[in-house]
């Protein structure tokens, strides 16, 4: 039964007595007038029915609110400065504001002005000249102020969360635009948006207050009605798809407190249950008495303040709740509040909450007339967001029609049926507290579980019940270190052939075996390592144990796929000398790793493949797959208390013989020097080849970090070579690791004739960084690059256990996300000047040109 509240009702009753009118003049503006005979002052807006949702091509620009900066600054008739005396002159006051659907211009004046305002606003909206001496100086006056908010916790809270819900709709980009985007505007762009969207057809001038409506009707006609309509070409705009699963978005930076918000898509303004959800927002969290506030705050503690609104804009819209609270009750308080929704929605709503809600609504829209410029405003959202001037009397008569079995309806509809999107803003996290890499939110990671069996075997076990999937990585020691020299690529070859053939089944049916059940049986190959993954559901564990228990015991090495997998990898390595890059690095590490294993890659040589024989892997595969040089690791859905007892009795048929750890040194470069190889192709590549620390070096970090301000499109060398001098297509650092050496090296691809000019400038930013000019803002940066990558990296079980496997067998920290934060963030500039200087010397350094 609906709540009476015909008092109430009654009230707003007297308001809607006095219609608006509206009229549409000949050039398609809309002018609403509302006069108050009573009023002694009065508020002319107009409203141009284009926001940042409009930009169209340059969305994500903020040429909306460039615009409302602009404007006031001339026009044809009056300077800048001229605007504003002239307003205050008539004891006015003038401003804008710019939001996603429109954009508002208004003056506020004592009424026996109000002609002077309508003339001021029409030079204004549409006689600006966006002077060039102007648009200058404004874009720095926005760029400040977007490094304002930027700096503003509140607004950053409320962009992520925009960006987070909205994938495809013009709301997920800032209203002042993306700072490198907004930069980039020309004067000739924002001419072109202005005179697009600023025509009268677009624009709706709403009026209230004591003015004549005859003089002002007369004005207006005047001085918007003699502009001639335009050619408003439509803007497309996207429909959001709905949320169809959970979206977190945690972000931590140097602020005190946590701000998070939890939002969900609810329909606009328009629909039958917008009313509805607005009493809800305030039942909810608006206010000390609300129930999210009592049970949060007052009785759990968790919170500092807490709210719920409804945001019904246009045709979509969100209803979120806001926290703030400490660092420590931030995943309880997020957790907290679908329970508590659940528990509000069994309990129900009563009478009194929802009468009680209406009445704040009510009283809302009463306080919102107090001024003419609020009776204005209400009109203007009446007239462009709702499209109908007698949208509150609808509204509220929709919500005459909410009941407490309305209220549990919506929040079941569209808050326990639909997918929260979760954004905070939270502290950093001290080097003392959990690291946050690769672990949701409110769950510390869990350490590997680490077993070492009596034959030498090492079993490593990372449970996450989150996904179902399950993946096993076998890996050993293996690579050139352990070929022969004459046999480069035959680890390669074996891995290859261990996932083939094997004593019970072969190669086909191997392949219709994990095939049937949508899994992945592969090899796994390195510079240092070999071995086997495995991937399945957790349900498929079974098969799974069964085929990588034969493959890495029981392989068969047949002639037949012993000659298809050679004639394959010997087809890969043909591949790479069509590439003039792959060529190129091929001739580098032969001429700078000369007799040692890391001159040739995991691919090995052409000539020494065909001179291969089955029984020569058969002999490798006996001397590398053994017990001590065997890891397990397993990460995804399984129960360790079951699975591990399987993996046991796997691992304990590996042979218990000791293999010798192979990590030859590299004392320096075989050959130094500069060389040049002649290549019929169109472009040219450089190399610059210098001793580098192995994985097992204490300059492995440093290493890290000195490779990072190399490389990618932001560092100084990219920008130097590439968008300043133009003299290279790409220019990068990489290396090759081994155990106890390798290599740093330079790459770059220019046109032939520009090598030495590149060169010159790789030789440049290793001496800047020699002589400690590398600034602590590119330091940082370079560090935040490292710390989110290795955080993306190990997102996947496959990931996961590929690494703690790699880590085990080069005797690194299993759990090193904590220590590889804080060894990436104490390397200085001075270490990166040191790291310079001691590997990074030209004397020490091999160059390889390629070119036509």
């Amino acid at each position: 039964m609906a709540v009476s509240l015909a008092s109430d009702f009654k009230l707003l009753d007297q308001l809607w007595r006095d219609a608006p009118s509206r009229h549409v003049l000949p050039n398609g503006l809309t002018l609403v007038l509302k006069p108050d005979s009573v009023a002694r002052v009065a508020s002319v807006q107009v409203w141009v029915k284009t926001g940042s949702m409009h930009e169209d091509k340059h969305l994500g620009a903020g040429l909306s609110h460039y615009l409302e900066h602009l404007l006031f600054k001339g026009t044809k008739h009056r300077k800048g400065r001229e605007i504003s005396t002239e307003v205050q002159a008539h004891g006015g006051y003038i401003n804008a504001y710019t939001s996603f659907d429109r954009t508002v211009y208004y003056i506020d004046m004592p009424a026996e002005h109000t002609v002077k305002a309508v003339e001021i606003l029409a030079d204004t909206v549409l006689n600006s000249t966006l002077p060039a001496a102007e648009v200058t100086r404004e874009k720095d006056v926005i760029l400040r102020e977007i490094d304002m908010g930027l700096d503003d916790p509140d607004q950053r809270i409320w962009q992520s969360l925009f960006e987070t819900v909205y994938q495809r709709h013009p709301m997920r980009e800032p209203i002042i635009g993306h700072r490198d985007v907004f930069s980039a505007i020309t004067r000739r762009q924002l001419l072109d948006y202005y005179h697009s969207r600023y025509v009268p057809n677009n624009l709706v001038v709403v009026i209230a207050g004591g003015f004549d409506p005859s003089s002002t009707r007369e004005a207006v006609e005047q001085h918007f009605g003699r502009a001639p309509r335009g050619r408003l070409a439509p803007v497309y705009l996207p429909e959001e798809p709905p949320v169809l699963a959970p979206r977190v978005h945690h972000v931590e930076d140097d602020v005190e407190i946590v701000r998070a918000a939890m939002a969900w898509q609810i329909p606009g303004l328009s629909h039958p249950d917008a009313a509805a959800l607005s009493v809800l927002g305030l039942v909810l969290g608006h206010g000390d008495s609300s129930l999210l506030w009592m049970s949060l705050r007052e009785k759990a503690r968790l919170v500092h303040s807490i709210d719920a609104t409804s945001w019904a804009p246009g045709d979509q819209g969100l209803f979120y709740i806001s926290v703030i609270c400490d660092p420590k009750k931030r995943d309880r308080a997020l957790a907290a509040i679908p329970r508590q929704l659940r528990q509000i929605a069994q309990k129900g709503f009563s009478a009194t909450q929802v009468r009680k809600a209406i009445r704040q609504l009510v009283v809302g829209e009463i306080n919102g007339r107090k001024t003419v410029s609020g009776q204005a405003s209400r009109l203007g959202v009446a007239e462009v967001v709702a499209g109908d001037l007698a949208f509150s009397r609808g509204y509220f008569a929709r919500l005459r029609r909410v009941t407490p079995t309305s209220l549990k309806r919506v929040l079941t509809t569209y808050l326990l049926e639909g997918h929260a999107t979760t954004v905070s803003l939270s502290p950093r996290q001290s080097d003392e507290g959990q690291s946050s890499a690769n672990v949701p939110a409110g769950r510390p990671a869990a350490p590997v579980q680490r077993e070492v069996l009596a034959n030498g075997a090492r079993l490593l076990l990372q449970p996450d019940r989150r996904l179902p999937n399950l993946h096993f990585r076998l890996l050993s020691l293996g690579g050139s270190a352990y070929e022969k020299p004459t046999q480069r690529g035959a680890t390669q070859l074996m891995a290859t052939l261990l996932a083939r053939d094997t004593a019970k089944r072969s190669a086909a049916q191997v392949a219709a075996a994990i095939e049937s059940v949508g899994g992945s049986l592969s090899p796994v190959t390195g510079n240092n390592t070999f071995g086997l993954s495995v991937e399945v559901l957790p349900g498929d564990t079974a098969l799974a144990l069964d085929l990588l228990a034969e493959a890495a015991l029981k392989p068969k090495f047949s002639r037949t796929s012993f000659d298809i997998e050679r004639e394959a990898q010997i087809a890969e390595l043909q591949q790479d000398a069509d590439d003039v890059v792959t060529k190129g690095r091929r001739e580098l590490r032969r001429r700078f790793f000369g007799e040692h294993p890391l001159a040739v890659e995991a691919l090995g040589e052409v000539e020494q493949l065909r001179t291969l024989k089955p029984r020569d892997l058969a002999r490798l595969h006996r001397e590398l797959m053994v017990a001590s040089n065997v890891v397990l690791s397993v990460a995804g859905d399984f129960d360790p208390l079951r699975l591990a007892p399987e993996l046991r009795r796997f691992l304990r048929r590996f042979k218990q013989t000791r293999l010798p750890l192979k990590a030859p040194m590299l004392e320096a470069p075989a050959e130094v020097g500069d060389f040049v190889v002649a290549e019929p192709r169109q472009q040219a590549v450089v190399f610059q080849g210098y001793p580098g620390p192995g994985v097992q070096s204490a300059d492995f970090h440093t290493a890290e970090v000195a490779d990072e301000l190399f490389s990618g499109m932001s560092s100084r060398l990219f920008e130097r070579v590439r968008e300043e001098k133009g003299l290279a297509y790409y220019v990068r650092s990489s290396r090759i690791i081994g155990l106890q050496a390798g290599m740093f090296y330079f790459n770059a691809g220019t046109a032939p004739g520009q090598e030495g000019d590149v060169l010159r400038e790789i030789e440049l930013e290793i001496k800047r960084m020699a002589a400690g000019r590398v600034t602590q803002a590119e330091l940082k940066r370079c560090q935040t690059r490292l710390y989110a990558g290795r955080r993306m990296s190990l997102q996947s079980n496959a990931a996961k256990a590929m690494h703690a496997a790699l880590n085990e067998l080069y005797g690194q920290p299993l759990d090193d996300g904590a220590d590889f934060e804080n060894r990436i963030r104490s390397v200085t500039v001075r270490d990166l000047a040191r790291f310079a200087k001691r590997y990074l010397r030209r004397r020490d350094c091999t160059q390889v040109v390629v070119r036509p």
